[in-house]
């Protein structure tokens, strides 16, 4: 019996890895293109897809998962370049915005699958700490162009809920679900 995790995110391993679980990395190749535009039922989708993308044996237990940033309505995933990543600080600047993860646990014919959501606080950014750190390149590889692990955690004021879902990750939900699967955390 193996636990495999359908993401190549270095996040989610370290995450992994703290909770003590050995785990092989199996990312996902499937279509993330949605038309669901409800950032719960999104996230939902795309983890789910990814779950059962996986080929996996009927004892492995699969976990997959999908992070966004909503903002005033809108999703923002990871940026696809530098001037993207700038505007994407810009609008998260001086405002809240939600984190929304979700995670889907596969093992033999069950699937799980559930989204949790942070609300994020940031403080206002001059220009510069925009610029250095976009040409540190740690934006973009991240949904909202930022990591609360790394040095964008120096742009959160507050949380409002699971730290561990802003980082892509949320544990107690996926711990909850691994038990109710069978697949002890």
């Amino acid at each position: 019996m193996a636990v495999i995790l359908a993401s190549a995110s270095p996040r989610r391993s370290q995450l992994l890895r703290g909770l003590g679980i050995s785990f092989d990395v199996r990312p996902a190749n499937c279509d993330e293109q949605c038309a669901e535009r409800d950032p719960g039922r999104l996230v939902c989708e795309l983890a789910r897809r990814k779950a059962l993308a996986v080929t996996a044996d009927a004892q492995d237990t699969v976990i997959a998962a999908d992070t966004v940033v909503c903002l005033d309505g809108d999703i923002l995933g990871k940026p696809h370049d530098e001037g993207e990543a700038r505007a994407m600080l810009r609008r998260l600047s001086g405002n809240r915005h939600t984190v929304f993860t979700g995670v889907a646990v596969r093992r033999a014919d069950r699937l799980l699958v559930r989204a949790e959501q942070t609300d994020v606080y940031f403080r206002s950014l001059p220009d510069a700490y925009i610029e250095r750190y976009v040409q540190s390149g740690e934006p973009l590889d991240k949904a909202g162009a930022y990591g609360i692990q790394g040095v964008g955690g120096a742009f959160v004021h507050r949380i409002e809920g699971d730290f561990y879902n802003v980082m892509g990750l949320p544990l107690c939900t996926l711990c909850k679900m691994l038990e109710e699967i069978g697949a002890q955390a």
